[in-house]
C-alpha cells in the first residue's frame, strides 16, 4: 500500500488552462497545455462521460485522474511486463454511463512467455477498482517482449476490435499469416467477450490477416475502422482492415529487414492488399484518431497520429494525394516526444501521451 500511495502523490492533474507552449500548424497557432504529469510510461487514455480519464501505464498501473487528483484503480489483471508487454490500451464503450464497463488489452503471463490478451470489468462507482474483471480474449504464448499490438476499437455495431501484434516472428516465419493463429491480426469480439465473426477455416474472432505490430487503431467519420502498423527498417502502413482481407505481413512490405535484407517477395502481391498509406523511413506510428472538425474545422476527417522514434504528433489529410498516399503534416514541438496514443476530448481539442514526459498533453487553437 505505501509503494501505491508514494506513486500516486507523484501523479499530478493540472487545469487545461496551465501553462504549455504554442506550436504553429496549418490551421494556425496551438496551444499545448499539460493535463496530467508524472506518469510512468503511459500508454493508453481514455475519457469518461463525466470529464475523468483513465490512463494506462505499460508496468501495469491503471490511473483515474478527476477534479485535481490522480489515483490507482485497482482489481487489475496481472501483467507481462516484459519489452514491449504489460498493460496496454484502455476502451470506455458508448453504454459506460449504464454499463460502467471497461477494456483492458495487456500481455498476459502465459508460462515462461507472454500472449496478447484483453478483458473488462466495472468501474466501481467510486472508481478504486474494476470489479469482476474477468480475461475474455488470449492469444498464443511465446517467448519475448516483442510486438504485442494492442488497441482496442468500440465498432459502430458496438463490437470490439482488438489488434494483435505478430510477437517479432516476421520475416522468418509465416505466423502473422495463418488465419488459425492470433497473431499478426485484428479479432472482432463481442460485449460479451465471444468471437463476433467466423470464417471456415480461420480462428474463430479473427477479422483480418497478415498485420505486424499494430500501433494505433480508430474508426473515421463513416465508421470505417483504420490501423496504423509498425514495419521493419521502413514499411510502415495505414490500413482499413476488411473481413477475410490479408494484408500482407511478411510476404510483402515497403520496408527491408533491420539486415538489410528484402523482405518476403516485394511491395505487392496479388490477394494482399495495399496499404492506404506507407511510411520510408520508419516513423513507429503509435495511437489514432480520426478528427471530428469541432474546434478546427479545416481538420475534419483528418487522421492523426504519434510518432515513437520521431518526436512529433502526426496529421494526414485523406483528401490530398501525395506519394506515398495522403498529404502528411507533422507538428513538433517540446510536448511531442514519443507520443503514444492521441484522442479527441469532447470539446474538440486533442489530447496525446507523451512516453518521454511521462504526460497527457491538451492541444487547441490559441485563444
Amino acid at each position: 500500500m505505501l509503494k501505491g500511495t508514494l506513486l500516486a502523490a507523484l501523479v499530478t492533474i493540472l487545469p487545461t488552462v496551465a501553462s504549455g507552449s504554442d506550436v504553429a500548424t496549418s490551421a494556425g497557432a496551438m496551444r499545448i497545455s499539460p493535463v496530467l504529469q508524472g506518469l510512468d510510461e503511459p500508454w493508453g487514455v481514455a475519457i469518461l462521460p463525466d470529464g475523468a480519464i483513465l490512463v494506462t501505464e505499460r508496468g501495469g498501473r491503471l490511473l483515474l485522474a478527476r477534479e485535481g487528483s490522480a489515483q490507482p484503480v485497482a482489481g487489475l489483471p496481472e501483467v507481462y511486463a516484459e519489452g514491449q508487454g504489460g498493460l496496454l490500451d484502455v476502451l470506455i464503450p458508448a453504454d459506460f454511463a449504464t454499463s460502467r464497463e471497461v477494456w483492458l488489452s495487456f500481455a498476459a503471463p502465459v508460462g515462461t512467455g507472454g500472449a496478447t490478451a484483453a478483458g473488462k470489468g466495472r468501474l466501481a462507482a467510486d472508481g478504486t477498482r474494476l470489479e469482476e474483471f474477468a480475461t475474455v480474449f488470449l492469444g498464443e504464448a511465446f517467448p519475448g517482449g516483442l510486438q504485442f499490438g494492442s488497441r482496442l476499437v468500440e465498432m459502430p455495431d458496438g463490437r470490439i476490435a482488438l489488434t494483435t501484434g505478430d510477437r517479432g516472428t516476421g520475416p522468418e516465419g509465416l505466423q502473422a499469416q495463418d488465419p488459425m493463429l492470433a497473431v499478426g491480426k485484428v479479432i472482432l469480439l463481442n460485449r460479451d467477450g465471444s468471437p463476433a465473426t467466423t470464417r471456415e477455416a480461420w480462428l474463430p474472432g479473427v477479422l483480418s490477416l497478415g498485420h505486424r505490430n499494430i500501433q494505433g487503431a480508430a474508426l473515421d467519420l463513416s465508421g470505417r475502422l483504420l490501423t496504423v502498423e509498425h514495419g521493419a527498417r521502413g514499411g510502415d502502413e495505414l490500413n482499413a482492415p476488411e473481413a477475410g482481407k490479408n494484408y500482407g505481413w511478411p510476404v510483402v512490405s515497403y520496408g527491408i529487414d533491420y539486415t538489410g535484407d528484402r523482405i518476403g517477395e516485394g511491395q505487392v502481391k496479388d490477394g494482399m492488399e495495399p496499404p492506404l498509406h506507407y511510411w520510408d523511413p520508419s516513423i513507429a506510428p503509435s495511437g489514432l484518431m480520426v478528427y471530428s472538425g469541432k474546434l478546427v474545422p479545416e481538420w475534419r476527417g483528418d487522421i492523426f497520429f504519434g510518432s515513437l522514434n520521431s518526436d512529433f504528433l502526426g496529421r494526414l489529410d485523406p483528401d490530398t494525394p501525395a506519394a506515398t498516399g495522403f498529404a502528411e503534416e507533422r507538428i513538433s514541438a517540446p510536448e511531442t516526444g514519443r507520443v503514444r496514443d492521441v484522442v479527441e476530448a469532447p470539446d474538440g481539442s486533442i489530447w496525446f501521451l507523451s512516453v518521454y514526459d511521462g504526460a497527457v498533453y491538451r492541444m487547441a487553437p490559441v485563444q
